[in-house]
């Protein structure tokens, strides 16, 4: 049986727990992409840098490298040290190496920095994964997920755009985003808490259950389609601009304007996520998803129009929304409560690792077949996958039947 820390008569969205859940949610896309707008002026800034070309660009995909490695550790520790510890010392961090890069003297140092960041986003994602399982279930489990990517979208395209601006005031001051982390603090420090289960007394929480291997194969699939997921959706951020630029357009205007609508698009799909899911189930909300994505690339395949451009971004940021909360609630789901931290851990992992294999695969695609070959074959592929969770999804309620 499972052990929830408190009974709610309150939508969810209200419950201040939640809330300070979606904060920590909103600040994973911050980590990343927020000093994006700045690295032109960065790599001016030190100009007397020998490596100042490579080491500004590194500094995006920097944290991501982190959260690869460390978030399973994070996930163990999240079991044994608590979630509520480990989800405030990642802020208190983020905050301190978002930041840093405000003060320190030359990029290499930054670059640390950034390594320290993806420490804190592994901290903050993994504990925050953890404590949605431990605080909610069923249809709140469902509605809370969705809303985290929500959050995570909708944070990230204020956060983008505040850099933007700023950017041009300084290339130095979208590291100080990082510090508006600290005005969530106060409400995780009173609201969060860890639950009971997580004491080693014998509880439904550490049942002999937790050493049963079934839920582990699942779990392993459920990463690996996660990591799937990820490494084709990262496509649009790592080679829209290269493939915008190739087509003739403004890639820096076209290219903020088209994932400004991914990012919209998909905050807008993720808050249909439980409506949707309780429609069609898991395997529909797969199919769903996987569908419109490839319907997404399939349009990228046949034009370079504007209007062609915006509606697969619009396609590929609705389906990738209706998908992601899905594998956080599965893996809720399967895992016993006491592994809840570890499930989190190495999901977590599997985003970034996906999203760090991405060009390293793309790219020699686009060498061999062009652009009309790496978004003709993805969109293949979606469309297999498709097929796969519908033929899922009829099986399953033929079953029922």
């Amino acid at each position: 049986m499972e052990t929830v820390l408190a009974t709610r008569q309150i939508p969810v969205w209200q419950d201040r727990r939640a809330i300070a859940l979606l904060m920590a949610a909103s600040l994973t896309t911050m980590a990343n992409a927020t000093i994006a707008p700045a690295l032109p002026g960065l790599e001016r800034l030190f100009a007397g840098d020998p490596n100042a070309a490579l080491l500004t660009r590194l500094l995006v995909p920097a944290p991501s490298l982190s959260v690869a490695i460390f978030a399973p550790l994070a996930g163990i520790a999240a079991d044994r040290v608590g979630r509520r510890r480990m989800l405030l010392f990642g802020v208190i961090l983020f905050v301190l190496s978002g930041s840093a890069g405000l003060v320190l003297p030359d990029l290499p140092t930054i670059f640390l920095s950034r390594l320290v960041l993806g420490i804190a986003v592994a901290l903050i994602m993994t504990a925050q994964t953890a404590l949605i399982g431990d605080y909610f279930t069923g249809d709140d489990r469902n509605a809370l997920t969705g809303l985290q990517i929500s959050a995570r979208n909708l944070g990230g395209l204020v956060f983008i755009l505040t850099a933007g601006w700023v950017a041009t005031l300084s290339p130095r001051l979208p590291f100080a985003i990082y510090g508006f982390a600290a005005a969530f603090l106060p409400l995780m420090w009173l609201v969060i808490v860890d639950p009971p289960h997580l004491s080693r007394s014998s509880g439904p929480g550490s049942s002999a259950s937790d050493d049963l291997p079934s839920w582990r194969l699942p779990l392993a699939l459920l990463v690996l389609l996660q990591g799937a997921t990820n490494m084709i959706f990262f496509i649009m951020p790592t080679q829209l601009s290269f493939f915008l630029d190739a087509q003739g357009y403004d890639s820096a205007i076209m290219t903020g304007s088209a994932l400004g609508v991914l990012m919209l698009s998909g905050g807008a799909s993720a808050l249909l996520y439980p409506s949707v899911r309780r429609a069609v189930g898991y395997a529909g909300i797969f199919a769903l998803g996987y569908g419109a994505m490839a319907v997404g690339f399939f349009a990228l395949v046949l034009g370079a129009a504007p209007a062609a451009i915006f509606g697969a971004a619009a396609a590929i940021g609705a389906g990738y929304a209706l998908v992601s909360p899905s594998f956080v609630a599965l893996a809720l789901n399967l895992s016993p409560a006491q592994k809840r931290g570890l499930a989190g851990g190495i999901l977590t992992a599997s985003i970034f690792i996906g999203q760090f294999c991405s060009p390293l695969l793309s790219t020699p695609l686009i060498a061999g077949h062009g652009y009309v070959g790496l978004f003709g074959g993805t969109s293949i592929l979606l469309a297999i996958m498709t097929v796969a969770a519908g033929f899922t999804g009829a099986t399953n309620w033929r079953r029922r039947q």
